[in-house]
């Protein structure tokens, strides 16, 4: 009998759950991406996205369950913020290279890839727009060539036109590239179209599915308008629980 290859996934959670401060913040997670995948992960204030991120990345260890990652993954990781001193000296081209030294080339190819021209390699970090400085993160994240690509809340704080080219940006960086993409959306209900999966968190995995994006819907084009070439989409929760609180667990604002 002929043997189907087993797919293994990059990522992969079982029974997990992490706890901080003595509060449980996510509970029973099982979750897997796999090689080319978009999931995106939403969430009210407080529900555990950017942790639920942090544990599968390795940076919080769980309280119980396990993460997996694929031996010699590799992994690019844009956070949902990064403060960078404004009196700092730091050029473009110069943080691209930390911690690894990187040619002039590279980070001419880094740039491009991002849809940034080579001059702004000379330009102070802290004198670009947030458009812009989303994508320098993105760059640095790509150049390590990652395997996944894992990007929290990247759009936050962009408008509209912003959003959608950047969402327009990722999914062509996930076609030249063949990674996959693990990205939570600061909208519960606005995601990136090219999104294989929705994952919606509360303290654990409450639904997931496809998103849905129906151009001539009247709810489509009162958020959207046109111009925004099919990067965004709806999400339609699947479920009979409200979000317009935080889980039981934590009930702190702000983001966990």
């Amino acid at each position: 009998m002929l043997r189907m290859p087993h797919i293994m996934s990059l990522i992969s959670a079982h029974g997990l759950a992490i706890h901080l401060a003595g509060r449980v913040i996510l509970r029973d997670v099982d979750f897997a991406i796999h090689e080319g995948e978009i999931v995106t992960v939403v969430g009210p204030n407080g529900s555990g996205k950017s942790t639920f991120m942090r544990a599968l990345v390795g940076a919080l260890s769980p309280a119980q369950g396990h993460v997996t990652r694929r031996a010699g993954l590799r992994i690019g990781y844009v956070p949902q913020s990064l403060h960078i001193d404004p009196t700092l000296p730091l050029t473009v081209g110069r943080f691209l290279s930390l911690p690894i030294r990187r040619e002039g080339l590279e980070i001419v190819a880094a740039l491009a890839e991002v849809g940034l021209p080579d001059t702004l390699s000379k330009q102070q970090i802290t004198a670009l727009s947030g458009g812009q400085f989303q994508r320098v993160l993105l760059a640095r994240a790509l150049m390590g060539d990652p395997h996944v690509l894992v990007l929290d809340e990247p759009t936050t704080g962009l408008d509209q036109p912003a959003v959608a080219a950047f969402y327009l940006l990722i999914e062509r960086v996930r076609h030249r590239l063949g990674c996959a993409v693990l990205m939570v959306s600061h909208d519960l209900h606005v995601v990136m179209s090219a999104s294989d999966r929705v994952i919606c968190i509360n303290g654990h995995i409450c639904c997931e599915g496809a998103p849905t994006t129906v151009s001539e819907a009247p709810e489509y084009r009162a958020l959207f308008g046109h111009g925004t070439k099919g990067a965004l989409a709806l999400y339609q929760h699947d479920h009979d629980h409200a979000h317009d609180h935080d889980h039981d667990d934590h009930r702190g604002g702000g983001q966990v």
